[in-house]
């Protein structure tokens, strides 16, 4: 695999950069500094993706026939690693990087025109509506009910660990269509709205206790629900298919980068603590953790370069996307361990709402209130998108045979 950049790939990375530099403002910056899970307000969030969509990089990895920029496999990697050193708002992922896959896969061509293009111009929120109260790791056992009524479809159950649903205009959700011997025969992928009657969000406060409005996840309620024949994606009772092919997105993002970004922050950290005279970066057991997580991650960079060049040729991530999951929800885990032992007592003060720091004086180093919460926040990595044991029974059974 030649690694080496090309004049154009070279020119294209200082356009990445130019652009960070104009659209990645002062006041974003400062508010992502705050966050302690990647997670900005939703105006926040929209005007980040409206600039990358006013650029054409919305949506890297869409064929252009969709509005897909059409970046080569070097320019992925540069404007991956570019965007993440600089720690730019995330890309919420649920319309652009989870449905829309779908849609451009299994949809009719109605479904294209109608969606397609509110998603890439964020013009509409999108969440996920798969796990459910005892169906989680065990999807295939989700019980939401959608009955045949005719012209519709008619919804009742509830969808739990939902991120972001109080900001979302459109859910994606598996139903049950159909009770069968083979538990995920039966299952259906619907588009419901979210503003339809029979729809109740209830936030789930976890124990950093955000402030109302902040909270990540929710539960949705779905009482008596119309949903129209025209929002069922593909063929009834066949959701189970969409559902994995969905998954293998949602697993099979790029963590180097962002990892690189965040032992970065470690190397900081370690180098202004201070124990008895000398500091924590000169300390040979702690150097010693930082430079084996550092090798990890380069592996794990050239896995990566692997996978994201034979899905530019038009494979799709495969078992793979279970691969990447399981070591980059495992690395970042580890670097935030490392990070939390870096400032020592400084993860102690608790922090209700890390933005309400702006008006508050930050206790140590401007980086020590968030490093706990993200510490904690990053518990539940290896557990959501599928548990790390579940993606290495995948793994298990689709690469050995087992």
């Amino acid at each position: 695999m030649d690694l080496s950049f090309s004049k154009e790939d070279n020119a294209f990375r200082e356009e990445v950069r130019a652009f960070i530099a104009e659209a990645f403002t002062d006041d974003l910056r400062r508010k992502m500094s705050l966050t302690k899970n990647g997670y900005l307000d939703k105006e926040d969030h929209i005007m980040w993706q409206k600039r990358l969509h006013e650029k054409g990089w919305a949506a890297t990895h869409w064929p252009e026939e969709h509005g897909g920029p059409g970046f080569t496999p070097s320019q992925h990697f540069i404007y991956d690693s570019e965007m993440s050193a600089a720690g730019v708002p995330l890309v919420v992922p649920f319309g652009i990087r989870m449905v829309a896959p779908v849609i451009m896969k299994f949809g009719s061509e109605e479904q294209k025109k109608k969606y397609l293009p509110d998603i890439l111009a964020t013009n509409v929120w999108w969440c996920q509506g798969y796990s459910e109260p005892g169906s989680g790791s065990d999807l295939a056992s989700l019980q939401m009910k959608a009955e045949d009524k005719g012209d519709h479809y008619l919804c009742n159950g509830s969808k739990i660990w939902t991120t972001q649903a109080q900001h979302a205009d459109m859910i994606f959700c598996l139903v049950r269509t159909k009770k069968m011997e083979k538990r995920q025969d039966g299952i259906s992928f619907l588009l419901i709205d979210m503003h339809s009657p029979g729809v109740k969000v209830e936030p789930l406060v976890t124990l950093d206790g955000p402030a109302e409005g902040k909270q990540e996840i929710n539960q949705v309620f779905f009482e008596d629900v119309k949903v129209p024949k025209e929002n069922l994606i593909g063929e009834e009772n066949k959701g189970w298919t969409y559902a994995k092919y969905l998954l293998e997105f949602e697993r099979g993002n790029a963590y180097g980068p962002g990892l690189y970004r965040s032992l970065g922050k470690v190397k900081k950290i370690a180098a202004d603590t201070k124990i008895n005279g000398e500091t924590l970066a000169e300390q040979p057991h702690f150097k010693a953790k930082v430079n084996d997580i550092e090798t990890q991650i380069r592996a794990m960079e050239f896995t990566e370069l692997r996978i994201f060049s034979a899905m530019s040729n038009g494979q799709n991530p495969g078992p793979e996307s279970s691969m990447l999951k399981c070591r980059g929800t495992e690395l970042q885990q580890a670097i935030s361990e490392l990070a939390l032992e870096g400032i020592g007592y400084y993860g102690m003060p608790f922090v209700e709402d890390t933005f309400a720091l702006k008006n508050e004086e930050v206790v140590g180093p401007d980086y020590a209130p968030v490093t706990a919460p993200y510490y904690f926040s990053l518990r539940k990595a290896s557990i959501y998108a599928g548990s790390n044991e579940i993606q290495r029974n995948i793994m298990a059974k689709a690469v050995l045979g087992l």
